[in-house]
C-alpha cells in the first residue's frame, strides 16, 4: 500500500502556519483543530520546516511563558522529512520509528500534497490487516 492510498481517505487538507507567527498562535492552532504538528511555510509559500507539540513543550521548558511570544521559526523542526504519493506505508512506518517523528508532509512535484502521521498509518495498517484476516476466514469457509 502506498502513501496515496492514505490521502485518498483521510483527504489533502494540510494545516500550515506562517514562520512569523508566535508561537502562542501556532499552539491556539494546534488547540483548535485538535492536530500534534503544523506545516511551516514562509512568507512566499516555500516549506519552512514543520511545528509540533513537542516543540511547543520545548521552548516551555526553555524560556517558560515568555516562548509564546516568540516566532514559530524560533522553535520549529527546519530540516524535514518528506514523503511522496508513491512512497510505501511500511517504509513511512519504519522512516518515522527510527527518526522519532510522528508527521510527514507529503509533496508531489514540489507543491505540498498533504501530511500523514503515525496515526493514519496505524489506522490504515489495522484496517488492512482486518480485510486479509476477513478474506482468509471466507475462503476457509468456501473451503
Amino acid at each position: 500500500m502506498q502513501v496515496k492510498h492514505i490521502l485518498r481517505e483521510k483527504g489533502r487538507d494540510v494545516v500550515t502556519v506562517a514562520s512569523d507567527a508566535t508561537l502562542s498562535e501556532a499552539a491556539r492552532l494546534l488547540a483548535r483543530k485538535r492536530i500534534g504538528a503544523v506545516v511551516v511555510r514562509e512568507r512566499d509559500g516555500s516549506l519552512a520546516g514543520i511545528l509540533s507539540e513537542r516543540d511547543v513543550v520545548r521552548a516551555l521548558a526553555e524560556a517558560s511563558v515568555n516562548a509564546l511570544a516568540q516566532s514559530v521559526a524560533a522553535h520549529m523542526t527546519r530540516v524535514i522529512e518528506t514523503c511522496s504519493e508513491s512512497d510505501s506505508i511500511e517504509d513511512l512506518m519504519e522512516l518515522m520509528t527510527r527518526r522519532h517523528f510522528r508527521h510527514v508532509p507529503v509533496v508531489e512535484n514540489d507543491r505540498l500534497a498533504g501530511i500523514v502521521s503515525i496515526g493514519d498509518i496505524v489506522k490504515t495498517r489495522i484496517e488492512e490487516t482486518e480485510r486479509e484476516a476477513s478474506a482468509l476466514r471466507q475462503y476457509i469457509a468456501a473451503s
